[in-house]
């Protein structure tokens, strides 16, 4: 019955995770220009990742009866290397001249030069 219990939220977990990634990839096709998309890419791709490596943690504690602090580690360091990734595209991006959209209504940057 534990392992029924584990093997469910293991798959809530991955379907979630799968949504987000889901949503990053129509993010990167459907977004106007490279800001927006690189914000979807580190959003909702790393918050995709974390979900299912967790749901993957919990199917083999379920499977093997065993922790694996492994996954843990790895989902700490997509935490931390996924959105601070994107925002360093988004500042090279912006330092290189990259035009934002039409759409855009303001720069916060431009005066903090």
């Amino acid at each position: 019955m534990n392992e029924m219990i584990l093997n469910i939220i293991a798959a809530v977990f991955i379907m979630i995770g799968s949504l987000l990634s889901l949503v990053a990839a129509i993010g990167l096709f459907r977004l106007p220009d490279v800001y927006t998309r690189a914000h979807a890419a580190s959003k909702a791709a790393t918050l995709g990742v974390m979900f299912i490596m967790i749901g993957v943690m919990f199917f083999f504690l379920a499977k093997d009866h065993f922790f694996q602090p492994a996954l843990l580690l790895a989902v700490l360091f997509i935490f931390m290397t996924g959105p601070i990734g994107g925002h360093l595209l988004m500042r090279t991006a912006y330092h290189d001249g990259v035009k934002y959209t039409d759409k855009t209504v303001r720069d916060d940057l431009k005066d903090a030069e």
